[in-house]
């Protein structure tokens, strides 16, 4: 199996603990995603994954080697995802399968409503595609893995739903992956003039009260399966 994309380790981890059979090929093109990968494999003590720095693009190996290619939260990043994917077909074996997973930030809804909120958000939208990437691509993936050669594409949306009866998921997703992942652009938005310092704060303030005892919060994820 060939895992493109390994993030911070806890996707390896995951995937080595539930292929314990499976031999597994992490790759990345940071350095520093790699290191933390390769730690937290080893202090889980598992054995079935090997590490290396690669571009999807022109990954080091032969065509036709790998059963499975997983990449989860990859192509959002990407400005020629197709071209990515091609050449990851290019490395399966004839019926080997792919597994894609990708969100989509215009699937976020959430209450109390607000207009402040999504303008937020919508600054997150723009600059990841003013830097080349697609936080949308969640709802591409069925014509992104067709256009690339694959078949038998299934696409299955994966909704998480937060409420009060959640503080696991409230703390957990709501506020440390969502709202700080808006937060994050504060700085960039306001100097692009996509939005004025208080109505920014503004915004990420309403995000925040959806992790109230009243609040809910949705979000869908996209996960895609196909055939070689």
């Amino acid at each position: 199996m060939l895992e493109a994309g390994c993030g911070v380790g806890a996707q390896t981890v995951t995937l080595a603990v539930r292929s314990p059979h499976a031999r597994i090929m992490s790759i990345d093109v940071s350095e520093a995603s790699l290191a933390q990968a390769e730690q937290a494999v080893r202090e889980r003590g598992l054995t079935n994954v090997r590490f290396a720095r690669a571009d999807l693009l022109n990954a080091p190996f032969a065509p036709e080697t790998f059963d499975h290619v997983f990449i989860c939260f990859v192509l959002e990043h990407l400005a020629r995802p197709v071209d990515a994917l091609v050449a990851l077909r290019q490395l399966l074996k004839p019926g080997g399968t792919m597994t894609v997973i990708e969100g989509d930030h215009g699937s976020a809804y959430f209450s109390p409503r607000s207009s402040a909120a999504q303008d937020a958000i919508a600054c997150l939208v723009r600059l990841q595609a003013d830097a080349g990437g697609d936080s949308l691509i969640g709802r591409e993936l069925y014509p992104l893995l067709r256009r690339s050669g694959f078949e038998d594409v299934r696409v299955s949306p994966r909704v998480v739903y937060v409420d009060g009866s959640r503080p696991e998921m409230i703390e957990g997703f709501t506020l440390r992956t969502f709202t700080a992942m808006v937060e994050g652009v504060r700085e960039p938005a306001i100097a692009e003039g996509l939005i004025d310092a208080d109505d920014f704060d503004r915004g990420v303030a309403a995000l925040k009260r959806t992790a109230s005892e009243t609040g809910t919060f949705c979000y869908t994820f996209f996960k895609a399966v196909a055939t070689k």
